[in-house]
């Protein structure tokens, strides 16, 4: 099962792929999150949070749809994002996909990232969609396929003090068991050769981002 988490960050409502979401897909909004599904045609089926950032209107009309409402005091030792995380592990998920993670304020959009590398989720496939970028999390010995069109950008930043035996196919500039350090920057800005590239790393934590050239030069 899947959870798709709205977050209250900057979304560009034209460019979420409405056909990438499925009819099982838990819907969860992270508070001010809820205010994108809204404006999108969807109803969450859960709002979590401490509700400072959702209108008492839609805070009404969802409840009175049948959305489950947690509400947590403004004084708590989570944020938000956390709290939506941390309730979509408890009903089962595997895969979590985020939107409005990022964007807004800096403190909020760093933090979310920095949540998402915990251990307590090292079972979980997370993703972060934020158009035309995705960027996926990955752990020890992940393997990840990307689809894409030649010229896409493709990074990979470390997370961990260091990320062992990282591998790639299909880029510019390859890396064969390879390590990247925290903070090093070599690894960031390749580029897809064809429509399809493989990255593999050995020990560490990861986050590899994907560029979508072509949807880029259509926004701008």
């Amino acid at each position: 099962m899947r959870a798709v988490i709205f977050a209250n960050g900057n979304i560009k409502k034209s460019s979420i792929p409405l056909s990438s979401l499925r009819e099982d897909d838990l819907l969860i909004a992270a508070d001010g999150g809820a205010q994108h599904l809204q404006e999108l045609g969807l109803r969450p089926a859960t709002v979590i949070g401490d509700m400072d950032s959702i209108s008492s209107t839609l805070l009404n009309d969802l409840k009175t749809q049948g959305t489950q409402m947690i509400v947590y005091p403004r004084d708590k030792d989570q944020t938000d994002l956390e709290l939506a995380l941390t309730f979509a592990v408890q009903s089962g998920v595997q895969e979590v996909l985020f939107f409005g993670v990022l964007g807004g304020r800096l403190d909020q959009s760093l933090a979310n990232l920095m949540l998402l590398t915990r251990d307590d989720w090292k079972n979980l496939s997370l993703v972060i969609s934020n158009a035309p970028d995705i960027a996926y999390v990955m752990r020890d010995h992940g393997i990840i396929s990307l689809q894409g069109n030649p010229g896409d950008i493709v990074s990979l930043i470390p997370l961990s003090a260091v990320v062992t035996e990282v591998s790639t196919q299909g880029l510019r500039w390859p890396l064969k068991n390879s390590e990247l350090s925290l903070g090093n920057t070599i690894s960031v800005s390749n580029e897809m050769l064809e429509k399809s590239a493989r990255i593999e790393i050995g020990i560490g934590k990861l986050l590899l981002v994907h560029r979508d050239i072509l949807a880029a030069e259509i926004e701008e």
